[in-house]
This record gives structure tokens, C-alpha cells and sequence, in this order.
């Protein structure tokens, strides 16, 4: 069901890599390192514009909240003429809640099907995808700081002792390069969740819960889940957060939370300035004096 996707995202990691290995070794851990990162940079520009809605959709969802406020008083308990007052607002707004969920969706897919091939990945593992044989064997040999990408920090079976016979059966490089790139990610992942509730401003009730569970949870559950992700997966992650952190600060920055200091701000800053010149009367000019004085 999901081969295409599989083809698709080898495909851009090998484009990667065919340039890279232009003026880097081919079999480097660094050049197949480049590789994984700048297929990041692709999915993610490709998913830019969609950012760019979901960041609209939740502004627009901001500033109505006083009005849905003030639907959930007029209609109190009646849930479905509440509902259908609050689509009726969304339509004439022309809002669309769901739109706060584009850019995610698509990244699920693409992670588990990078996911997929790195994990397939072992010496002397049959072609995969549009990879041929040498360049997945390649692949798979290829170490970042001696550890190979597609080794994890714990493994089973033959493709533990495939990877082991090529690190002088050793785990230490992995599972120090591994635990390494585990904790970084958990420690980018809070800061991206952080960087969300600043984005979507201040919230009660039930989605201050949620957003305190991802907070907090959300990087938990990656420490615990990180052990059996491949090297590459892990290095895929802690670069998506990356470019995540420094697209919500250029985001921040352009479209600040509604109510925020910082749109205060913005709007004080882009309100044209009063000469108070211009508001003193010509010479000569008679006073006017206002009505009833």
C-alpha cells in the first residue's frame, strides 16, 4: 500500500547523496548524514505553504473566540444548535478548524515510511526500492562518528550481527551516538512543543490539558520509543525539530498571537506616527470653539 511512498522517499534521499557524493566520499557517514538532512528540507518546503494556513486558520480561530464565548452563553446546554451556530460562524468567516492539522498529516506517512527503509536497512540486504544493491550495502555500512545509520541502540537478530561484524563487535559507538541523538531530540521536541503554545497564545479547560500532555509527554514517550529507532531516524527527527523551532520563530515574529505583547506591538509599530504639528491650528487661523461652550 504504502511502496510508492517507500520509492518516493529513497528516491530523494539517493538524489541527495549522488550530489553530495559529488565532492564527499560516497560510503560516508556524513555524506549519507546530508543526505537524510536535506531530504528534511525538502519535505518540509514542500509542506511550507500548508504551515502557512495552518498558522492563518489559527489566528482567524483566535479571533473569534469571543464570539464563540458568547454562543455557549446564548445557547447553553443545546450542543446541537450550538454546533450549528458555530458552523454557520465558521462558513461566514470563512474559517476552517481542521486546517490547524495540514501540515502533520502529511508528515506521518513520510516518517513512517523513512522509518520503513532505514529499518530494511542492513549489509548485504538485496537492492531497495530504486536503490541498487551497492548503494544500499552502502548505506548501510556508512558510520556517523563510527556508528552506521542504520544501526540502532538495540538490536536483534541477523541484522545485529551483520552490523556488529563491521564494528568489530561493538556496541559502544552506537549506543553512545545513539543515546546521544535521543536525547537531543526529546530535549528539541519540548522546545518545539513549548514553541506551539506560544504560537496558538493562551487556552483553558480541556486544550490547556492536551497541550500540557504533549508537552510533557510527547517527549517522554520519544525517549522511550528512541531506543528502537535507526541512527538515520533519529538524525531525521532532531532535524525536522530544528527546521520546526526556526520556522515558529520566523512565524512568530511575522504573524504574533492576537492579544499577545508582541502584536501590540506590531500594530503600535505599523499605526502611523501623529506629527502633533499637524494638529495645532494655522497662524492666523480662528479658533473654533465646540458647541455649548
Amino acid at each position: 500500500m504504502f511502496d510508492p511512498l517507500y520509492t518516493v522517499i529513497a528516491y530523494v534521499m539517493k538524489l541527495w547523496h549522488t550530489l553530495f557524493a559529488t565532492f564527499l566520499d560516497p560510503a560516508g557517514g556524513i555524506t549519507w548524514a546530508l543526505a537524510i538532512i536535506f531530504l528534511v528540507v525538502t519535505i518540509r518546503l514542500v509542506l511550507f505553504p500548508l504551515f502557512v494556513k495552518q498558522v492563518k486558520s489559527q489566528r482567524a480561530m483566535q479571533e473569534l473566540q469571543p464570539e464563540i464565548q458568547k454562543l455557549r452563553k446564548q445557547y447553553g446546554s443545546d450542543r446541537q444548535g450550538m454546533a450549528a451556530a458555530q458552523q454557520e460562524l465558521f462558513r461566514e468567516r470563512k474559517v476552517n478548524p481542521l486546517a490547524g492539522c495540514l501540515p502533520i498529516l502529511p508528515q506521518i506517512p513520510v516518517f513512517f515510511s523513512l522509518f520503513h527503509v532505514l529499518r530494511r536497512l542492513a549489509p548485504g540486504k538485496e537492492g531497495l526500492y530504486s536503490w541498487d544493491e551497492e548503494l544500499t550495502d552502502q548505506a548501510a555500512k556508512a558510520k556517523l562518528f563510527g556508528a552506521p545509520i542504520s544501526s540502532q541502540f538495540d538490536m536483534t537478530g541477523a541484522k545485529e550481527d551483520a552490523i556488529l561484524a563491521i564494528t568489530n563487535n561493538s556496541y559502544t559507538n552506537i549506543r553512545i551516538v545513539s543515546f546521544v541523538l535521543i536525547v537531543i531530540m526529546c530535549f528539541t521536541t519540548f522546545f518545539t512543543q513549548k514553541q506551539i503554545m506560544s504560537r496558538s497564545g493562551p487556552v483553558e479547560g480541556q486544550a490547556a490539558t492536551v497541550q500540557k500532555f504533549m508537552l510533557y509527554g510527547m517527549p517522554m514517550t520519544l525517549f522511550v520509543s528512541g531506543f528502537f529507532f535507526p541512527i538515520g531516524v533519529l538524525l531525521y527527527w532532531f532535524t525536522n525539530n530544528l527546521w520546526t523551532l526556526g520556522q515558529q520563530f520566523f512565524i512568530l515574529r511575522k504573524l504574533p498571537p492576537p492579544g499577545s505583547d508582541a502584536a501590540k506591538a506590531k500594530a503600535a509599530a505599523e499605526k502611523p506616527a501623529i506629527d502633533p504639528k499637524t494638529l495645532a491650528p494655522k497662524p492666523g487661523a480662528k479658533p473654533v470653539r465646540p458647541k455649548g461652550g
